[in-house]
């Protein structure tokens, strides 16, 4: 039989994850399955999007992409503007979007799936204007303040739960005002969430109660309280929640103003600064699963 994605691209960022024999591995798999397989390298931020769009552009059936939850982003974007599946291969830290899809979290039998699995699933996306992202935008981290590649080294996904609550411990809460689908809410917060995606590579959802093919947004505000930092850390450790600091709504569309102006994050990538408008668009991105 036939493969179903005879052309197979693949987005490869190298510095995610951990090390692993990438090429050997697409090569065995592929060659196997009679795929016409090729790759490019990112090296920067923006190249995984380019590199997608291109790869379409040229006429490939599949682009995959092989690197963490922000090299998904990228390429979703392509696949989105593409209403082209997206190809997940797990090779971040987290893995997270991979791991809510059912991929493999080992390279081979992610690669096979994308050789044999003729299974699509459209999973929901967020706009915040001209710009998608598939698994969550915050606000109340500043650049410096964001988890870096030595801690995701030494600790793994664990290294999230050492910085969110090390953020709440000392960062001022903010005044903000929440309008969600119409209704508003006035909120005083150190962290905002609105969630598309929130597991972990680990199977932990530490962002809430959410699904991606639900038509809905999850906003996730967290005080800076004592029961604030407990809330984070529970939900980051996949404990039962039990403090009331952590307030939780969900809704299709919602708009964000902060007393100042805040940093906005999408999908891990800085975006702009507070105000924005953020809208739900149900199922818009194919995703090849098992």
């Amino acid at each position: 039989m036939s493969p179903p994605y005879p052309r197979i691209h693949v987005v490869i960022n190298p510095a995610s994850g951990k090390d692993q024999p990438i090429l050997n591995t697409l090569n065995d798999v592929f060659v196997k399955h009679g795929v016409d397989w090729s790759v490019t390298i990112t090296k920067r931020y923006g190249d995984a999007e380019t590199q997608a769009r291109q790869a379409f552009a040229e006429g490939a059936d599949l682009v995959a992409a092989c690197g963490g939850d922000g090299t998904q982003h990228e390429v979703a974007l392509a696949a989105l503007d593409a209403d082209r599946p997206l190809g997940i291969l797990p090779g971040g830290t987290g893995n997270g979007f991979a791991r809510e899809n059912g991929i493999p979290s080992q390279l081979a039998p992610a690669v096979e799936l994308l050789c044999t699995s003729r299974n699509v699933r459209r999973v929901d996306a967020a706009r915040v204007g001209e710009l998608y992202f598939i698994q969550r935008m915050y606000v109340g981290i500043e650049p410096e303040e964001q988890t870096s590649r030595e801690l995701k080294n030494k600790y793994g996904v664990l290294a999230y739960a050492v910085t969110t609550a090390r953020r709440v411990r000392t960062s001022h809460p903010t005044e903000y005002l929440l309008t969600i689908d119409g209704q508003q809410h006035s909120v005083r917060a150190v962290q905002l969430y609105v969630v598309n995606s929130g597991m972990t590579g680990k199977g932990i959802a530490p962002m809430g109660e959410y699904s991606i093919t639900d038509g809905l947004l999850e906003v996730i505000v967290l005080s800076s309280d004592p029961l604030g930092i407990l809330a984070a850390e529970q939900r980051m450790l996949h404990l039962p929640l039990r403090s009331g600091a952590l307030s939780a709504w969900r809704g299709r569309k919602i708009s964000l103003e902060a007393e100042t102006p805040r940093t906005v994050w999408t999908d891990g990538e800085m975006h702009g600064k507070t105000p924005v408008v953020v809208e739900v668009v149900p199922a818009a991105l194919p995703v090849v699963v098992a």
